[in-house]
């Protein structure tokens, strides 16, 4: 099958939405389809507001629309509620073209975070956009509970992966001390936004120290704030596995992620988690944040959960993530498409 991916989320962006889109790519790549895969990349771009290091296709309509035709995909999947998005969703609509979308983020939180505009009515944009939508990917229970409270419909679950091979413990990084800094070592990985909490992170008494991976619109306000914190800059592949493997417990800070894609990754690499009791580490931990063979401590006092958490065996948490599989996540997000007809292909 010939799968067609239209996102506005992809490289050189880092984050939990184009690690999934791509990993996902390879592995569906790996069991036979073709992915095409139409981003920002393609066309003019321009810097979105509060976040220059992310660009968005202008007017991509008419272009698109002939990417679109040229691919004749036996499938069409919209990844993101972006200018591209929207334009995808435009095309599927005129011409009676099936397809399938993703809920990623929680889009309107993050507009209300940035911008004095009610929740309400961002839920009722994105709702529109998915509504047309065959399948709507969700990773969670959560998640899909709560958009169903707000009116969606045609929910299908799409979970995530880690890659245990990348992710794992490394006792001659810990050994040789990667990170040279005081122990306890607290993590965060993740994009440095307002719309991450990390601040809340950031101001906690903690022994030891606070690394920070990744990069940011409130990077350079934040290291400004917190000269004590360790700000590693953004960290790709082995270097990222390295950072996670040299820590002691990662902190997740985040009220608004619908996964959390991160949360694997450390679990993978021995690192017990901290966060708060909200969707995505609810979802991923669930009872396994709970007893005493808990990989995660869940605590509305996420210093309390943070210095919880070095009490947890890594070897658990090495454990739980071993049973979750890419394959697995791509086999459901083929399961979730909707094929096009040979009369839609041939229109």
């Amino acid at each position: 099958m010939k799968i067609l991916i239209v996102t506005d989320a992809w490289f050189p962006q880092v984050n939990g939405v184009v690690r999934t889109l791509a990993t996902t790519r390879t592995e569906l790549e790996k069991m036979g389809h073709t992915v095409e895969v139409i981003a920002p990349d393609r066309f003019r771009t321009l810097p979105l507001p509060t976040y220059p290091e992310i660009r968005v296709a202008i007017r991509p309509g008419r272009r698109l629309a002939r990417m679109i035709e040229e691919a004749r995909p036996d499938a069409i999947h919209i990844a993101t509620e972006g200018p591209l998005g929207f334009a995808a969703r435009r095309f599927c609509l005129r011409y009676r073209i099936p397809f399938t979308t993703a809920y990623h983020t929680r889009f309107p939180e993050y507009v209300r975070d940035r911008a004095p505009i009610p929740l309400a009515l961002t839920y009722a944009i994105v709702r529109r956009f998915h509504a047309p939508a065959h399948s709507v990917m969700v990773a969670t229970p959560s998640i899909e509970q709560d958009l169903r409270a707000r009116g969606f419909r045609n929910i299908r679950r799409w979970t995530r992966g880690v890659d245990t091979e990348l992710f794992r413990p490394r006792p001659e990084v810990r050994g040789a001390a990667l990170l040279d800094l005081p122990r306890p070592v607290f993590l965060y990985v993740g994009r440095v936004a307002v719309e991450k909490n990390i601040e809340a992170f950031l101001k906690l008494d903690l022994p030891g120290s606070k690394v920070v991976v990744g990069d940011g619109p409130q990077r350079a306000e934040l290291q400004a704030r917190y000269p004590k914190v360790h700000f590693a800059g953004a960290q790709h592949g082995e270097d990222l596995a390295r950072h996670y493997a040299a820590a002691d417990v990662f902190v997740f800070p985040s009220r608004t992620d619908t996964f959390g894609l991160v949360l694997l990754e450390a679990l993978a690499s021995g690192l017990p988690v901290a966060a708060y009791p909200v969707a995505g580490p609810v979802d991923v931990l669930g009872p396994a944040a709970e007893g005493p063979d808990r990989v995660g401590v869940l605590d509305a006092d996420l210093g309390r959960a943070a210095l919880a958490a070095l009490e947890i065996d890594p070897v658990r948490c090495r454990d739980f993530a071993m049973h979750y599989s890419w394959q697995a996540s791509a086999q459901q997000f083929v399961n979730n498409l909707r094929p096009l007809t040979e009369e839609v292909r041939a229109a």
